[in-house]
């Protein structure tokens, strides 16, 4: 395991009451090369340079596992909803919509749990082990899903809506299970990460974590995607059986410190009225404060601006003869570029504060959408712009990897995470069954979804620098103090 350095056994001229407690949010870091004497604090865990490479290892095993899956797992579903009938609506209602309501709904309680739990294995990473086999049991069952629907349709006779239908029933049905299980262990990982790795350094850990991620796109959309619809079992199957093991190793190897003794429970606090005064106290810290409230639709905003372009990407590919060989090969491309300017950007964030980078991300994204929408006619003015779409929207998701972690109050930051999820989720449900509906509208042109994402930009834009110019008030980058609830 990733045992954190006893302090008082490596430096003993800083005695263990000058550590900053693991509740503080300290003033933000200058960026630094990491030289061998320096220790490395994140509540109570200390790290060496050694320790904090250790501990990177093993997030980042958990992540190309994780981001494999995500890489995957929705492209291949898209394919295959297209292949057995689904409509431009059911796709924006599976993807789009159904995993904002599962967030919405789940990942609240989920994170306020987590905060409040404490146990042998810590607090975050028994969540992550109960998620973990429902995803791979998800997987399994998609890989099935053709064969459990056409015994499905065989079983119901003539009650049967038909052979179609009772494959995408079981496409649905495992798909639901799928994001119930990956929301809840995404949504604790972060908090984990927020635990485990010391501030200083988070903005460059996301760096790399953006890295293996795009490490995992690029082998998926290279190799596989021209493939993914004659063998989707079998990719479904070695995505669940890498997942299961990436993510309960790291669960393993990953130790979490120890955790000052979480607010006493409220006498009433239990059955329906304790609920109801969970709820309210929990609306009331979360949405009672215009400047979490600006995080909140900013983060959302920025996106639901990449929705449109990502929902209906393959289909607009589809739609003007792209084989999916040269899709696939444009988006490893995209992982390719985005890959190399992962680390940098993460270090940018660290030295100039994420809030800054991911404004002039969303600026340069806003132009390319606009252009692309008005530009795109053939295969190639289509390739080059969804090149750039991947390459902006990636340098954003990067940059602004790190930004709750500056801008949250440490103390309740799995709440408000989960809060953040809720504005998003609200925001982004109806983007893709709107967009569906649209686009049947005016009979698929998917060109339409660049001048959605523009015009959703331009608004995040707008909301972003209002969280700018707060932010500034509360201090900047060099004294900024968060929100005491």
């Amino acid at each position: 395991m990733i045992e954190a350095v006893m302090i008082q056994s490596l430096c003993p001229i800083s005695p263990p009451m000058n550590l900053p407690p693991l509740e503080s949010s300290p003033a933000e870091p200058e960026l630094k090369p990491l030289p061998k004497d320096k220790l490395w604090h994140v509540g109570t865990l200390t790290y060496t340079v050694g320790g904090l490479v250790v501990l990177f290892a093993w997030l980042l095993w958990g992540d190309f596992a994780c981001s494999l899956k995500d890489r995957s797992v929705p492209s291949i579903f898209q394919l295959l909803l297209k292949k057995y009938g689904a409509s431009d609506m059911i796709n924006g209602l599976l993807i789009g919509s159904l995993p904002g309501l599962v967030a919405m709904v789940l990942c609240p309680i989920i994170s306020c749990k987590s905060d409040r739990h404490r146990g042998r294995w810590g607090r975050r990473i028994p969540f992550i082990m109960i998620a973990t086999p429902i995803a791979v049991l998800a997987m399994v069952g998609l890989a099935f899903s053709p064969t459990i629907g056409a015994h499905l349709d065989r079983l119901m006779g003539g009650h049967s809506f038909g052979l179609n239908p009772s494959i995408l029933f079981s496409f649905g049905l495992f798909w639901t299970l799928f994001e119930f299980a990956s929301l809840t262990a995404g949504s604790v990982t972060v908090g984990l990460i927020n635990d485990v790795v010391p501030q200083a350094v988070i903005g460059r850990f996301y760096g790399m974590f953006r890295a293996l991620s795009l490490v995992a796109g690029m082998i998926f959309n290279f190799w596989m995607m021209g493939k993914a619809e004659t063998y989707f079992m079998w990719i479904f199957l070695g995505t669940a059986a890498l997942y299961g093991c990436g993510f309960t190793v790291m669960c393993l190897k990953v130790k979490e410190g120890q955790y000052p003794p979480p607010p006493p429970t409220e006498p009433g606090s239990f059955g329906a009225a304790g609920a109801l005064i969970a709820v309210k106290t929990y609306f009331k810290e979360c949405f009672g404060n215009s400047y979490l409230l600006c995080y909140f639709v900013t983060m959302a905003l920025a996106g639901m601006a990449f929705i449109p372009v990502n929902l209906f990407s393959v289909f607009f590919a589809k739609s003007i003869d792209m084989s999916m060989d040269i899709f696939g090969k444009c988006i490893a491309l995209t992982y390719l570029i985005s890959l190399g300017l992962s680390y940098p950007i993460g270090a940018l964030s660290d030295r100039f504060h994420p809030l800054r980078v991911g404004l002039a991300a969303q600026g340069l994204y806003f132009v390319l959408t606009l252009v692309g929408g008005l530009l795109i006619k053939d295969v190639w003015s289509l390739a080059i712009c969804l090149v750039l779409h991947g390459v902006l929207s990636g340098t954003w998701l990067t940059a602004t990897a790190s930004l709750g972690q500056r801008l949250l109050p440490r103390e309740k930051f799995g709440q408000l995470y989960s809060a953040a999820g809720i504005v998003g989720s609200l925001c982004g449900i109806t983007v893709g069954p709107a967009m569906g509906l649209f686009l049947e509208y005016t009979y698929h042109v998917y060109r339409y979804t660049y001048l959605a994402s523009s015009a959703i930009t331009l608004i995040a834009i707008l909301w972003g620098l209002g969280l700018y110019r707060k932010f500034l008030a509360m201090g900047g980058p060099d004294h900024y103090v968060p929100p005491i609830l």
